[in-house]
């Protein structure tokens, strides 16, 4: 679980050169279509269900926690 600012300085780092921004990243944590927490009034972003969904092109098989608006059990 990660802030807005640690998920998008952990993508910065896999790709220097990506057109991912911050707003975009909130968009998707907002709509629902990335798994998050809330916890206060900050938004803890579930930072293996954003590469997932940044991944897979926003399929809705990797994405069915997150249109939940839960965090999918680890087994």
């Amino acid at each position: 679980m990660r802030t807005l600012d640690e998920c998008y300085n952990e993508i910065k780092k896999i790709d220097e050169n990506t057109a991912i921004s911050k707003y975009y990243i909130r968009q998707l944590a907002i709509s629902g279509k990335i798994p998050v927490v809330m916890c206060g009034r900050k938004r803890l972003i579930n930072l293996d269900g954003l590469i997932n969904y940044l991944s897979s092109s926003g399929t809705a098989e990797n994405n069915s926690a997150a249109e939940n608006n839960r965090i999918r059990p680890i087994y």
